[in-house]
């Protein structure tokens, strides 16, 4: 979005400015985006206020990142048991406590806390205020205290860091058959003593790939249903065939190119009811996880009434600047990544040109994001995949390292997998990198940190890796491409010397 001085005037028009502040900025939100902005903010000395109605952390602490990273271990170290043949020991079936399973959950969830809570940041320099937050105008915030009381504050600068919800998806039925989502499953889960016996999950992105491999490994019958033609649709094919062979054989049933039609419940007995190719059937489960997707928390703050334009997102330039100059939008609210850390990377712009702004603005910077899909395999990507090249038609060419043949992968049984960079033709510059096996998603930081400072696969190749381990995969790959690019007549010229040479 381009904004016009013109219109940035006539944006204000309706509004008188304060003569005086009562803050330099005010944080909506204390997920990623708002923590980070709060504690920069209070970094440089400002007068900060952070807004959250419920949990400090948002997303990623409470319902996201982390509890399910708790439960892809929980699971991984089952699986691991199960075939623990693999690595000349007996296999058994493991136990598996549920309970206790999720109650180690929020045992992590509870270490982590003290990281984003509100005696940290109010330590820091911040004003921690709970409740929600209304815009009353492009300077007046309003807050409804969870404790009953309202405050009114104004402020130079606001920073909208809302967050993201779960998608509840239009279906027949879905709303009377008591369905969890990311966002209330682990509560709802607390105490169960055992994995639920029959589980659907609805969705074939990367929430849903985890939750659905993690849940078979520790006993659950899962079908995982997904309407697209495949599994990780933003993944290059060859990537999202890797996860979707290994979901399967840990006993997941995958159904792609099934849309879900209806649900309901017959004798206590819930089902859903799908359509493959025009043929309909219903599946019975106990319990059903949606993952279809999360939509940015747009409701409510006063955002509409001001007029900042908001449809799947709210609306940003590239200094990420809503209508009004002085208000900012960060995180998952602000598109188009929905991701911890470009949240916490957005905030940063965000957050400097709200309180510098006015002297210097920077640009938001997308040029090099990272992610990971934390299935086992994990699937890591950063900058372009091959399909992405091939739709924007980018010259590109591929070198590639099966980790099958990595000396440290064979001896961990983790030999599968590959590592997938494209560069530009006839040069080292790396375009993108594809990850695929064990700890990719820490694999992957090297070739962010090259496509950063602006280093070639010359430079990886370079550079001395511990023997052995895994990241000798990003080296042995560059050996690949430098192999591939090796003169046949300098190769041609060396023989004939080093004959010359033996006389």
């Amino acid at each position: 979005m381009n904004l016009k001085d013109r219109d940035q005037r006539f944006s204000r028009s309706a509004w008188k400015r304060p003569k005086r502040f009562d803050r330099n900025l005010i944080v909506i939100g204390a997920g990623s985006a708002g923590l980070v902005s709060a504690y920069i903010a209070a970094a440089a000395k400002a007068r900060v206020t952070l807004v959250e109605a419920k949990k400090m952390g948002g997303d990623c602490l409470n319902f996201g990142c982390v509890p399910s990273k708790a439960l892809i271990k929980s699971a991984k170290v089952a699986h691991q048991i199960r075939h623990a043949d693999n690595y000349g020991l007996k296999a058994v079936e493991p136990g598996v406590p549920f309970s206790a399973v999720i109650e180690r959950i929020h045992e992590v969830i509870a270490r982590i806390e003290p990281h984003d809570s509100v005696e940290r940041y109010t330590g820091l320099g911040v004003e921690v205020l709970e409740g929600y937050a209304k815009l009353i105008d492009p300077w007046t915030v309003e807050i409804a205290l969870n404790d009953g009381g309202t405050q009114r504050l104004t402020t130079r600068a606001v920073v909208i860091a809302t967050g993201a919800q779960s998608v509840i998806p239009s279906i027949a039925g879905l709303v009377e058959i008591d369905f969890m989502t990311s966002d209330d499953m682990w509560e709802r889960l607390r105490g169960r003593p055992t994995v639920p016996q029959r589980l659907v999950v609805l969705g074939g992105g990367p929430i849903g790939c985890e939750l659905a491999q993690s849940f078979a490994r520790l006993g659950s019958d899962v079908t995982q249903i997904e309407t697209a033609p495949r599994l990780m649709t933003r993944e290059d094919e060859d990537a999202a065939q890797f996860v979707e062979a290994s979901i399967r054989a840990d006993g997941v049933n995958v159904l792609t190119s099934h849309k879900a039609v209806a649900c309901g419940a017959h004798w206590g007995e819930k089902w859903i009811e799908v359509e493959h190719e025009g043929d309909r059937r219903r599946i019975c489960f106990d319990e059903i996880i949606v993952a279809v997707g999360r939509a940015p928390r747009l409701e409510g703050f006063g955002l509409e009434e001001l007029g900042i334009k908001v449809d799947r997102v709210v609306e940003t330039n590239e200094y990420l600047q809503t209508l009004y100059p002085n208000i900012f939008a960060a995180g998952d609210v602000a598109g188009p990544y929905q991701l911890t850390h470009v949240a916490g990377h957005q905030a940063w712009f965000a957050t400097i040109n709200a309180l510098f702004g006015d002297f210097k603005r920077f640009k938001v910077d997308y040029s090099v994001i990272p992610w990971a899909t934390f299935t086992d395999p994990e699937v890591a990507r950063v900058g372009l995949s091959e399909a992405e090249a091939k739709e924007k038609n980018v010259r590109y060419e591929i070198t590639r390292f099966n980790l099958d043949d990595l000396d440290r992968a064979i001896a961990d049984g983790s030999a599968r997998g590959f590592v997938k960079v494209l560069t530009v033709p006839g040069k080292d510059r790396i375009l993108g990198v594809t990850i695929v096996g064990e700890h990719a998603g820490d694999l992957l930081a090297e070739f962010v940190f090259a496509m950063k400072q602006g280093h070639g696969l010359g430079k990886v190749l370079g550079t001395i890796h511990i023997y052995p381990t895994l990241a000798e995969a990003n080296k042995m790959v560059a050996g690949q491409w430098r192999r591939n690019h090796m003169s046949g007549f300098l190769l041609f010229l060396l023989e004939r010397f080093q004959t010359w040479r033996r006389g």
